[in-house]
C-alpha cells in the first residue's frame, strides 16, 4: 500500500510540473487592447463616387471605420445606377449628386480613382465643396479628388496633399501641396492615394469626434 501510495503522489508531483512549466497544448493568443475611438452616433457623412471606376479601396476603408464607429453613411453619385470601382466593386448610390443637401451631413468626402476626374468641371459638385466650406462641415478628399476641391476655388492659402499628378493642379489653385499620405488643415482633410485609404478614414473620424 504505500508503495502505490509512493507512486501516485510522484504522478501528481510530475503532472503538476508539467502544467505549470511545461507548454500549454493549446496556444493562448493575447485579447488586443481595443483603440479608444470616437463616437460618431448621430453623424452623417455624405461619400461622393465617380458612377464608373472609382478606387474601391478609398471607398471601402473609410466607410467602414466610420461605420464601426456609429456614423451613417450616404453614397452619392451622378447617377442611381450600381456604380462599379476599378477593382470590381459594386455600390447601390443612396442619393443623386444633384439632390445633396450639404447642411444635412457632417462631413462631405470626395473619393478618388481614375473615374474621379468626371467632377473637376462638375458645377453641381463645385457648389457642394464651397457651401461645405461656407458651412463650416469637413470637406475631405482623396486621390484625384483634391483637383475637384481646387477647380471650386476652396484651397487657396491651405495645406494639401493629392496623387502625385495633381500636385502642380493643387498648387496652381493656391494650395500648398505637402505630398504627406493625410494631411489636415482644419476642417479640410486630403489623402494621396489608396494606401492612405484607412488613415485617410481615421482622420475624418478624428474630425467628427472632435466636433461633438
Amino acid at each position: 500500500m504505500g508503495r502505490v501510495l509512493l507512486l501516485f503522489v510522484t504522478a501528481l508531483l510530475i503532472m503538476g510540473s508539467a502544467g505549470c512549466g511545461g507548454k500549454p497544448t493549446t496556444e493562448v493568443t493575447p485579447t488586443p487592447v481595443p483603440e479608444v475611438a470616437p463616437v460618431l452616433e448621430g453623424k452623417k457623412v455624405l461619400m461622393i463616387i465617380a458612377h464608373r471606376d472609382f478606387r474601391d479601396e478609398e471607398y471601402q476603408k473609410p466607410r467602414q471605420i466610420l461605420e464601426a464607429r456609429g456614423a451613417t453613411v450616404t453614397v452619392a453619385s451622378s447617377s442611381l445606377e450600381v456604380a462599379r470601382g476599378m477593382l470590381g466593386a459594386e455600390v447601390k448610390l443612396d442619393i443623386l449628386l444633384k439632390d445633396v443637401e450639404v447642411e444635412a451631413y457632417d462631413a462631405i468626402v470626395f473619393i478618388g480613382g481614375v473615374g474621379a476626374a468626371e467632377y473637376w468641371d462638375d458645377p453641381t459638385a463645385h457648389a457642394i465643396a464651397r457651401e461645405a466650406v461656407e458651412r463650416n462641415r469637413i470637406l475631405a478628399a482623396i486621390c484625384i479628388a483634391p483637383t475637384t476641391l481646387a477647380n471650386a476655388g476652396v484651397l487657396k492659402g491651405r495645406r494639401v496633399t493629392a496623387f502625385t499628378s495633381e500636385a502642380k493642379r493643387v498648387e496652381a489653385a493656391g494650395a500648398t501641396y505637402t505630398g504627406a499620405a493625410v494631411e489636415r488643415d482644419g476642417l479640410l482633410i486630403t489623402a494621396h492615394g489608396p494606401d492612405a485609404a484607412a488613415k485617410f478614414g481615421e482622420e475624418i473620424a478624428r474630425a467628427l469626434g472632435a466636433e461633438g
